[in-house]
């Protein structure tokens, strides 16, 4: 044997050790009622100093005999499964894979032990997740996501029910919402290669990510998030302002500064892991739409009508959504077909009374703000869809006027009031563009929709709108002299300087409520909520702005 030369310390031996017999011979005595070697061959097997060698040689072994591994054998399974394959030397990795097709073809009874070993990989590992900065060059996290969609991908083609069996899985496994951005980040990351090499989960994948995600979104409010922001910024500043000029003595030395304005970093918790699975969410629907960077047409109409079923069975009956949203709202800018067919779907569901009057104020809610914001809307689109919402309004005021139910109430027109705020929500924000190129026709167009009517209606759909929008509306249209005596300006007592536009005086009870700054009672109204609405109204900043959690992260 040659032995000078040789590094002790640092070279592996040249024979693996092993204790026992092989494994055909340890099932054998196993079956037989002799359980000493194959308690020892788990104890081998869970080894944290296994080599290499150790692990192909015992998997080349499991191989041979797979057809053995019947349900009796299940602790020995889990042991085997549980081996440190991933990141192991290519030889390794390998023999893994072969045995697990192996074992899913011969035993399906092991398929979802298998599926549940590799999920289980989807995300680091505690230590890793919080000291990912520091381990990067130790722990190839891409590598190794790679080989766990490696064998997925090979479980798939061997065993077609695959799918069946995943979607619980990929449930079960996804991380409490309160763990780190980077854990979510990389498990959220992980369902999406799923879904692309099996379409057939996409859906329900995107339904999972997008629920989870709108546990993030009601959980803080965009109000919230802001002050924690604004907080954090001034809270810097104030601290730099007091540090000038005392450490100044060696201006090379780098300082570390954990400024928000300077990271991609969100100072509010929910929001930087709300803001990290939307940035994720957003890279998945532009890689799936764009081939070579060009739009795929029949890809991009299949993932809409994805998102689509996903919105009307999740989005629309959120109470609080502020940012999820913007997933479709991001697709339909993609191509203008895709607006126009999201804004046709809305107007079916705010038309259609077979719907729940909450889903069609929702829908109505969410076509007023894609209106109003969407800048990739051409004007056609919008008075095609204004020529939409407004004679349906003029309808509904007929069908009431002689009704005994002609009488402001929002339990019972809530879809009218929605429609009523989605247009004068659009014209606030579109009113200058319907103007442009021809003053003359566009005045004719807004006079023609006959906006003094639905104002001056007996449902009264000012005493129900937001005060931010109907004195906005007021403040921009044609009409205004007929709103304008609808209002009155009250001010503050003699030692404050605040003038406050309140809205019309229907009742002492209801004048108190607009003093307070509260808004009329509207349970039940969805979709863009009051305090979606105010935000931008009450900030000039805001107008065309992404939602809050995309200010450090734009498109």
């Amino acid at each position: 044997m040659e032995i000078e030369g040789r590094d002790f310390m640092n070279t592996p031996p040249l024979k693996t050790v092993r204790f026992g017999g092989n494994v055909v011979a340890t099932l054998a005595k196993f079956k037989q009622g002799d359980t000493s070697d194959y308690e020892l061959l788990k104890h081998q097997l869970a080894d944290p100093d296994i080599k290499d060698a150790q692990i192909i040689n015992w998997l080349q072994e499991f191989r041979n005999c797979v057809t053995q591994l019947s349900k009796d054998h299940e602790q020995l399974i889990y042991v085997v499964l549980r081996l440190p394959w991933l990141g192991r030397s290519p030889a390794v990795v390998e023999e893994y894979l072969a045995f697990l097709s192996n074992l899913v073809s011969a035993q399906t009874v092991y398929l979802r032990a298998c599926l549940k070993m590799v999920v289980s990989n989807f995300t680091p590992s505690e230590f890793l997740s919080v000291c990912v900065d520091i381990l990067i060059t130790q722990y190839d996290l891409p590598r190794n996501f790679d080989q766990c969609h490696q064998a997925l991908q090979l479980i798939a083609r061997y065993v077609p029910s695959t799918s069946r069996f995943l979607m619980p899985i990929l449930t079960e496994n996804f991380p409490f919402v309160q763990k780190s951005s980077r854990t979510l980040e990389c498990y959220v990351h992980n369902l999406l290669r799923v879904a692309v090499y099996i379409p057939s989960l996409r859906r329900d994948v995107l339904e999972l990510i997008i629920s989870r995600m709108l546990k993030l979104d009601v959980s803080a409010s965009r109000g919230e998030i802001e002050e924690v922001e604004e907080n954090a910024v001034q809270q810097e500043m104030k601290g730099e302002q007091e540090e000038e000029g005392l450490f100044d003595m060696d201006e090379d030395v780098c300082s570390v500064k954990s400024s928000p304005a300077g990271t991609n970093v969100m100072v509010h918790p929910v929001a930087e892991r709300l803001d990290t699975l939307m940035v994720v969410l957003l890279a998945f629907i532009k890689d799936m739409c764009h081939v070579n960077g060009c739009l795929d047409v029949e890809q991009t109409k299949d993932l809409y009508k994805d998102l689509v079923c996903v919105f009307d069975k999740l989005i629309l009956p959120t109470h609080a959504s502020c940012h999820v949203q913007y997933a479709l709202f991001y697709l339909c800018s993609f191509r203008l077909a895709l607006a126009e067919a999201f804004l046709e779907h809305l107007w079916r569901l705010l038309q259609s009374p077979s719907h729940p009057a909450v889903l069609r104020q929702s829908a109505a809610g969410y076509m007023g703000s894609f209106l109003a914001r969407a800048n990739f809307l051409p004007v056609a689109t919008v008075r095609a869809c204004l020529d939409l919402l407004v004679p349906w309004l003029h309808l509904y005021i007929d069908s009431q006027d002689s009704g005994s139910r002609a009488y402001c109430d929002i339990t019972l027109h809530g879809p009218f009031y929605n429609a009523c705020q989605a247009v004068f929500y659009t014209l606030i924000f579109r009113h200058r563009s319907i103007l442009e190129g021809d003053m003359k026709k566009g005045l004719a167009y807004l006079q023609g929709l006959n906006l003094e009517r639905i104002v001056m209606c007996q449902l009264n759909p000012l005493k129900v709108c937001l005060p931010a929008v109907t004195n906005m509306f007021a403040a921009i249209t044609r009409s205004s002299k007929l709103i304008e005596p609808l209002y009155q300006v009250w001010e503050e007592p003699a030692d404050t300087e605040v003038d406050t536009v309140t809205t019309k005086r229907c009742s002492d009870a209801d004048e108190d409520d607009f003093l307070r700054g509260e808004t009329p009672e509207t349970k039940g109204v969805m979709g863009m909520t009051p305090g979606s609405y105010e935000s931008h109204l009450h900030s000039p900043s805001s107008v065309g702005s992404p939602p809050i959690a995309f200010l450090q992260r734009p498109f």
